[in-house]
């Protein structure tokens, strides 16, 4: 099994995240946006895992795919690009609970991922027939690829795997470089290595907080050159699992791309989320009258936990349905929250997105 070998490289890979992760966090966009965010981000990541394999869709045409109604007849390629974005969302909630990595989580993102297809591609690889090898080739010369360890031994490695997850002291973007590798390396399945290995280590990010909240695609990274991401895992060992791919004498190779391919990854998340957060309050803002930017950054300034109308009528000199009516859109464009009692509004307060973005606000008000 490849083992983590830490230089001041990866040490550095890290931290960069690190920072990024701590930049993306401080950044607080409304639920509206992140649910549009993790759709927008999930299609990106079907289409890209799916171009890693060979997929002849077009971003357009996965997104069409994507949205069409299930109950419709779809291509192979349509199907696959499909079951990727299903996947996605299985384990999205899986990861609202943190569950851990087991035998059966892989066996049913493969399952998922393989949704349409004979049964004999469900679940891990069989014995073949006498005199037949089981191994990647090459479509143009014929020649193997690779050859991954026998069926006979698959169970094992993946309880290895499961165990090496659930019980490391490692960081949890090595695990999840770790888990990738191996996924792909083990080959347990006749088909959806790549797909199932991408998924899960995507997994161990989410669960560990390196998800960034599901915003971005790290699989379009992977996608930007497939040459160079296949290179990177293959570290120019002999094609045979048992010649060394079993435990690689340079992992930091593979490693080392994983980090570079999440810190690039995490930097657009970072771009991204910033992005979102001044268009989201620019758009918001715009919707709002003078008098109600006034009332917004009174209400910021001065009132931290509830008010009534009648007490800020009293502070501003106007009366107490001018205020109501002021309130009433603030509290349509999310950044008042009305307390309501018995079917009647008693009293307001700001929300945790003003509160989040209150400086913000107050810089674009200004």
């Amino acid at each position: 099994m490849i083992k983590a070998v830490l230089n001041n490289e990866i040490l550095k890979y890290i931290t960069a995240i690190d920072k990024n992760r701590y930049d993306v966090s401080a950044v607080k966009l409304s639920e509206t946006v992140f649910n549009k965010l993790r759709k927008i981000s999930k299609k990106k990541s079907s289409y890209a895992s799916l171009k890693i394999e060979g997929s002849p869709l077009s971003e357009k045409q996965a997104e069409e795919a994507i949205d069409n109604d299930e109950h419709n007849h779809f291509l192979r390629p349509e199907q696959e690009v499909r079951n990727y974005f299903l996947a996605l969302n299985y384990l999205e909630e899986k990861a609202k609970n943190k569950e851990k990595l087991t035998r059966k989580m892989i066996l049913d993102v493969q399952k998922l991922v393989e949704k349409g297809a004979s049964k004999e591609k469900i679940g891990f690889r069989k014995q073949m027939p006498p005199g037949v090898l089981f191994a990647v080739y090459d479509s143009q010369s014929g020649n193997p690829d690779y050859i991954p360890p026998e069926y006979i031994d698959i169970p094992d490695l993946i309880n290895e795997l499961v165990n090496y997850v659930n019980t490391t002291d490692d960081h949890p973007l090595i695990i999840a470089a770790i888990v990738h590798y191996q996924l792909v390396t083990i080959h347990p399945f006749e088909d959806g290595n790549g797909r199932t290995a991408r998924l899960l280590s995507g997994y161990i990010l989410d669960i560990n907080g390196y998800g960034f909240y599901g915003i971005g695609s790290l699989e379009e990274y992977f996608a930007y050159d497939i040459e160079e991401y296949y290179n990177s895992i293959q570290m120019g060992l002999p094609v045979l699992y048992y010649s060394g791919r079993d435990n690689p004498p340079h992992p930091e190779i593979w490693i080392t791309y994983f980090l570079r391919m999440v810190l690039l990854y995490s930097k657009k998340v970072r771009e991204l989320s910033a992005g979102s957060m001044y268009e989201e309050l620019e758009e918001s803002l715009s919707y709002l009258k003078n008098s109600e930017k006034e009332l917004l950054v009174l209400l910021i300034r001065e009132y931290k936990g509830e008010f009534t109308p009648i007490e800020v009528s009293r502070k501003l000199g106007v009366t107490n349905k001018t205020i109501i009516n002021r309130l009433a859109n603030l509290v349509k464009n999310g950044f008042v929250i009305p307390k309501i009692v018995k079917e009647r509004i008693r009293s307001y307060s700001i929300s945790d997105f003003t509160k989040n973005n209150a400086e913000e606000i107050q810089r674009l008000i200004s």
